[in-house]
């Protein structure tokens, strides 16, 4: 299932988007679809990044050098 959706972009901003698309054969919406998906994949990193950090900050969570881990593995040979 698709759901459509609106926008408002600066005047700029939709000309270079409508130049891409004449350009490429592809559509604007197409670029509008992959650029939200790759930047919203980029802000979902982030944040889990942000709560890793924050359960380390908290001592929830610990970290282990390479050295332990490739002990703990018997890689240390």
């Amino acid at each position: 299932m698709t759901r459509q959706t609106a926008i408002r972009l600066p005047d700029e901003t939709y000309e270079r988007l409508q130049v891409l698309a004449t350009r490429t054969g592809r559509t604007a919406t197409y670029y509008i679809r992959e650029a939200i998906e790759q930047h919203l994949e980029d802000l979902e990193d982030i944040y889990l990044a942000e709560q890793v950090l924050e359960k380390l900050a908290r001592g929830e969570i610990q970290t282990y050098s390479l050295e332990e881990v490739e002990r703990r593995l018997g890689l240390d040979d």
